[in-house]
């Protein structure tokens, strides 16, 4: 095992590892960094894994297209429609009410990871710092004696090795892509049932298949991905209701175990945690790549500022403090994030009638108080500000 110096290391080649790599060299291309990817190098070994569809605001479009990252295939959001299942209750939110292009997009994991991939292979020819480690698993990997170290190693609840704070919703998502009989484009269906969050989402092969994500009791949730297909759209029907008309064929079923996990403080001396090495949040809301991208993005700012200037001049207390002061600058956007999310995941999920009652009347007011819903639907597409 040989060392290599930087200033700047990044473990995980993941969208949120890779969107801050992308964005430090992009502020400062003479940055000595190294990005610690353990993904394989050849990007054909990627286009057939992780499909699952990732909700991303029209917030985090406009940062990735400062770095042209930007998939080419990805489904807009103009409306969302949400309700509950057999109580009274409902909103629908447009980007005519709030004057934009649309509310959101709807893209695969894993084109959104090889498009990061691409736009910073662009990026590495004009910084000669920049060293792109691919290894496989830790001890592959050169020991980095960096000035700076970001996590950005990510990973799925319960399959994290820590756990600082946060809470087992009990519930995994169920997702998978359905075909529909009368889908209306370019709409999302939120729908909150006696199990959790019930989600029908554009997709961009075509208005009739949509991706769905199906939140429920982990018994439940097993119990509808062995179903045979028949059996499985009748629960689905159900479920949801006819106002898409018949579900006609589901395809790719599996299953995420679903929890709120977060760190209370993501600095500690000259490391830096971001993205879902920071908090790993329920996909009620789909905040979690969008809160991760605007760690990066933020962080990128930061760390090209500290080290574009005299790094002779840089002390531990001066980097410490720095980071620090990122620290503060995130706390509002990930506070009001998580304790959104961790909210919807919890209300929406309670059978207390007081608290059915409630959800209604919130419903209801999102509605019919348009300030409200604007406030909300700003939350959700760029963060706290």
């Amino acid at each position: 095992m040989s060392a290599n110096v930087s200033d700047i290391v990044i473990h995980g080649g993941g969208p949120v590892g890779l969107a801050c790599a992308a964005w430090i060299l992009q502020k400062y291309p003479d940055a000595k960094l190294t990005l610690q990817d353990r993904n394989p190098v050849a990007d054909a070994d990627l286009a057939n894994t992780d499909s699952r569809g990732i909700a991303l605001s029209h917030g985090s479009k406009l940062l990735l297209d400062t770095i042209n990252a930007w998939p080419t295939e990805c489904a807009d959001i103009h409306r969302v429609h949400v309700s509950q299942a057999g109580r009274f209750g409902r909103a629908l939110m447009t980007r005519e009410e709030l004057h934009q292009e649309a509310l959101g997009h709807i893209i695969r994991y894993r084109d959104i990871h090889l498009a990061l991939r691409q736009a910073l292979r662009k990026i590495q020819p004009q910084s000669p710092n920049f060293v792109w480690q691919h290894i496989e698993n830790t001890s592959d990997g050169e020991q980095i004696n960096a000035r700076c170290v970001v996590h950005a190693e990510g990973g799925l609840f319960k399959k994290q090795d820590w756990i600082e704070s946060g809470h087992d919703y009990g519930q995994s998502a169920l997702v998978g892509l359905v075909e529909v009989e009368n889908a209306i484009p370019h709409q999302a269906w939120e729908r909150f049932t006696a199990e959790g969050p019930l989600a029908v989402l554009p997709s961009h092969y075509g208005p009739h298949i949509l991706n769905l994500v199906w939140c429920g009791s982990p018994q439940s949730s097993k119990q509808r991905l062995e179903l045979n297909e028949s059996d499985f759209l009748d629960a689905l029907q159900k479920e949801f209701g006819s106002r898409i008309g018949r579900f006609l064929k589901i395809q790719d079923r599996r299953l995420y175990e679903l929890g709120l996990n977060y760190r209370k403080h993501i600095t500690k001396e000259n490391e830096v945690w971001i993205g879902n090495a920071a908090q790993t949040l329920h996909p009620v809301a789909g905040q979690g790549l969008n809160l991760g991208l605007r760690d990066a993005y933020l962080l990128a700012e930061t760390l090209a500022n500290m080290f574009s200037g005299s790094t002779s001049e840089l002390s531990k207390n001066h980097i410490q403090s720095s980071l620090e002061n990122y620290a503060q600058s995130r706390k509002a956007d990930r506070t009001a994030t998580i304790g959104l999310t961790d909210f919807m995941a919890r209300v929406f999920t309670s059978n207390l009638a007081p608290v059915v009652i409630a959800r209604g009347l919130a419903l209801s007011a999102l509605q019919w108080v348009p300030p409200v819903k604007t406030a909300l639907a700003r939350q959700m597409m760029f963060g706290k500000r």
